[in-house]
């Protein structure tokens, strides 16, 4: 089977986050005849669960260095007006249409023809696919991890495929990403009638000059490698239908995305003085933190490796959003490259069938010269 064959048959599988089931059959069923040991397991419960991970493990020699593919098979809801069922692939022209096609079953799809020419005695190889990368990541690569340290199968080096690719295959690579932390803020007051405002205690102004802060804060100014830390307001809500009343509560949400300058902890301690000072509460949750994998031999070698097939050197980034590197950097240097993203979480998302070609060949080089070392 072709990358775009093996693109198809993960790309039928509906497996809308967090997913279980059938698309996970479909890999196991692609990983086992290439010798492949799997390791499946379902964790967690509703909201954000069940979720179904899977760890596969191609033992290389003894003392052979192990080099970890990782992604997910979980896809953002679909929703209306594809030109064609989005868990029915099409193949129109040179594209490749459906959900997944690029973020990020594509490139699974990819990794898996790349291990076919990758010999068995050149070392170890797995895969570190979970089914809760697009939602709550509470039951995905985080468990895979425990299961992992149980096995004591834990990488030298790991390539995550997320679509980093701007406007063609391998013009980027991401060598870190940018923490993220929202946090949740109120304000309580009294409630009164507005013609006898000296018996209430409006907690609104308070919340605004609260939100003034934040606005103003310049969390830093970037560094070599992250732009600047930024934060935003996302929700401001009194919940007030009543013109004459003084509310009782005023609530808002923020949202930073920080580079390595900060901790999540660093964060929240700061967010908590300056909610206390406006006589408010702040509820943080940390999301993620930042990661850097400084250039050195990694960082070469994939950019060797996409160079040698595309022409292209790519650029070295910390920009976007979060991921699961932001896990796996605990256990070993991480870099993500994968296909274009133009079309990832869009109505009528495509991948070139070339580009999948093209990308099982950079996968398969830079696994070979990542066991080699």
């Amino acid at each position: 089977m072709t990358p775009a064959d093996l693109a198809e048959a993960l790309m039928a599988c509906p497996s809308v986050t967090p997913a279980v089931g059938s698309v996970f059959d479909t890999l196991e069923a692609m990983l086992a005849p290439l010798g492949f040991r799997i390791d499946r397991r379902i964790t967690g419960e509703a909201p954000d669960g069940p979720v179904e991970n899977l760890f596969a493990i191609r033992q290389g020699p003894a003392s052979s260095r192990h080099f970890a593919f990782a992604g997910h098979l979980d896809v953002v809801p679909p929703g209306d007006g594809w030109t064609s069922a989005p868990f029915a692939p099409e193949r129109r022209g040179e594209l490749l249409y459906g959900r997944g096609a690029v973020d990020m079953k594509g490139a699974i799809a990819a990794m898996v023809a790349a291990v076919r020419a990758v010999p068995q005695d050149a070392g170890t190889l797995s895969f570190v696919i979970t089914g809760d990368e697009e939602g709550a990541a509470r039951f995905g690569t985080l468990a895979l991890m425990d299961r992992m340290r149980e096995l004591d199968a834990i990488p030298d080096l790991c390539l995550v495929g997320e679509p980093t690719s701007v406007n063609r295959l391998g013009d980027m690579m991401k060598i870190g990403r940018r923490g993220s932390l929202n946090a949740w803020l109120e304000v309580a007051g009294v409630q009164g009638h507005v013609a006898y405002p000296h018996l209430a205690d409006n907690p609104v102004p308070r919340l605004v000059a609260m939100l003034g802060e934040f606005e103003a804060w310049e969390l830093d100014r970037g560094t070599d490698w992250f732009q600047p830390s930024n934060l935003e307001i996302t929700d401001l809500e009194v919940g007030n239908p009543t013109t004459n009343i003084i509310p009782p509560l005023a609530k808002a949400r923020i949202s930073i995305r920080f580079n390595n300058l900060h901790s999540g902890a660093s964060l929240s301690a700061r967010i908590a003085k300056i909610a206390a000072r406006h006589g408010g509460t702040a509820r943080c949750v940390i999301s993620g933190e930042p990661f850097l994998t400084e250039p050195g031999p990694f960082s070469t070698l994939v950019a060797e490796a996409v160079e040698a097939e595309t022409g292209v050197v790519p650029e070295a980034s910390t920009t976007g959003g979060t991921s699961d590197a932001r896990f796996l950097k605990d256990f070993c240097p991480v870099i993500e490259f994968g296909l274009c993203n133009a079309t990832m979480h869009k109505r009528d998302e495509a991948v070139a069938v070339a580009d999948l070609d093209t990308l099982a060949r950079i996968y398969a080089r830079i696994a070979l010269a990542a066991l080699k070392g």
